[in-house]
């Protein structure tokens, strides 16, 4: 049985990839996080200065740099607090670096190969609960796929 009967819709990971911001570990934060916040995207690839997938900066990470941490300790502060959300962002990544904003421990940034087969794409994603997989051909980024382009790709075959 072939790859492409045994899949059922016979598409590629290539096909459906998406050209996507990237930034790189030196990039300013608080740019990558109005680029994030402007296409509302659900996070951003970030490359080293070759081009090589690093990691992802997904967007409830940026979320909790809006949070104090002894509020996300205890939610029911939040209630009696009143500082603003903007100033906050500008302050916690104003002069700093996505690399300075980035967990200590990086998250795995998910690849694929060009010639996945969306179920193939779907378990990575699922895997590493990534809302993003990054598509490599000859170790060259070519695009990226969104869980939601994922999704739309697969309901087209139906």
């Amino acid at each position: 049985m072939s790859r492409r009967a045994t899949y059922g819709l016979g598409v590629r990971a290539e096909q459906i990839a998406e050209r996507f911001p990237v930034v790189t570990s030196d990039s300013g934060a608080l740019d990558a996080v109005r680029l994030m916040a402007e296409r509302r995207l659900p996070g951003l690839v970030v490359t080293d200065q070759s081009g090589q997938p690093l990691t992802i900066l997904r967007s409830w990470q940026v979320v909790g740099l809006l949070v104090p941490a002894y509020v996300q300790d205890d939610p029911s502060l939040a209630g009696v607090l009143s500082e603003p959300t903007a100033d906050r962002v500008a302050e916690k990544l104003g002069g700093k670096t996505v690399g300075q904003v980035l967990p200590k421990s990086l998250p795995h940034m998910p690849t694929v190969n060009a010639d996945d087969t969306i179920l193939e794409v779907a378990a990575v994603m699922a895997r590493e609960h990534s809302p993003l997989v990054a598509v490599m051909s000859d170790k060259q980024l070519i695009g990226v796929i969104a869980a939601s382009r994922l999704v739309e790709a697969a309901l087209m075959g139906r």
